[in-house]
């Protein structure tokens, strides 16, 4: 029993983690955003911390939790990815993605501290898709908006109550937008500038401040 509540300790301890990770559907496809700032208990480390990763050309990531876990995570799925594109020729799936994200945390059994949102284009559906995914390798297919980190309670409230079906493009940022904004002012452990993509069916586009390449 005291091994069961220290593991509950340490996995509350976890879901606390600085920061504030945002994905939407909209009519077209997903917007995805976060903020930058990154926090080593009540130190901010980093105000150019990048948590929005591009997998492939149809496919996003968002990131919270340990850094280098998360890191390496999104390494591991973008070169799987890339072998998928040269074995098959084609670009894989955002649910290939996802799978390959669940499987990589469900081997490590919260060996990964990893809270990830993986989102983006199918195209063969014709419609935006998100996936949550936890430290435990839970996965889950989410059909509006997902939030991960300590401020997505205040984001995930601005999104309940202003979410929309079939949102348009500068509804959906906007939304984004404000559902961050929201973290930033009330959770001490997000900040800074907001980072914004799209995925629809052109593809992966960088919207604000995307820290990739």
């Amino acid at each position: 029993m005291e091994t069961f509540i220290n593991k509950n300790k340490e996995l509350n301890d976890f879901l606390k983690t600085g920061t504030t990770t945002v994905g939407l559907i909209y009519k077209d496809g997903v917007i995805m955003g976060t903020e930058s700032q990154a926090t080593a208990n009540y130190f901010v480390a980093s105000k150019h911390a990048q948590k929005l990763f591009k997998i492939n050309d149809y496919c996003a990531a968002t990131i919270s939790g340990g850094v280098a876990d998360c890191q390496y995570v999104v390494n591991q799925v973008r070169a799987i990815s890339n072998l998928q594109r040269i074995e098959t020729n084609q670009t894989p799936t955002v649910k290939y993605i996802a799978n390959v994200v669940r499987n990589i945390l469900y081997q490590g059994r919260s060996y990964y501290l990893a809270l990830m949102i993986v989102g983006g284009y199918e195209v063969e559906l014709k419609k935006g898709v998100l996936y949550g995914i936890d430290l435990l390798g839970t996965l889950y297919e989410e059909s509006r908006f997902l939030s991960f980190g300590s401020g997505s309670p205040y984001a995930l409230g601005v999104l309940d109550a202003e979410w929309m079906q079939e949102m348009d493009e500068k509804a959906a940022i906007d939304l984004v937008k404000s559902a961050i904004h929201s973290a930033i002012e009330r959770d001490a452990g997000s900040g800074y500038k907001i980072q914004i993509i799209k995925i629809n069916s052109e593809g992966f586009k960088p919207i604000e401040n995307y820290l990739g390449s």
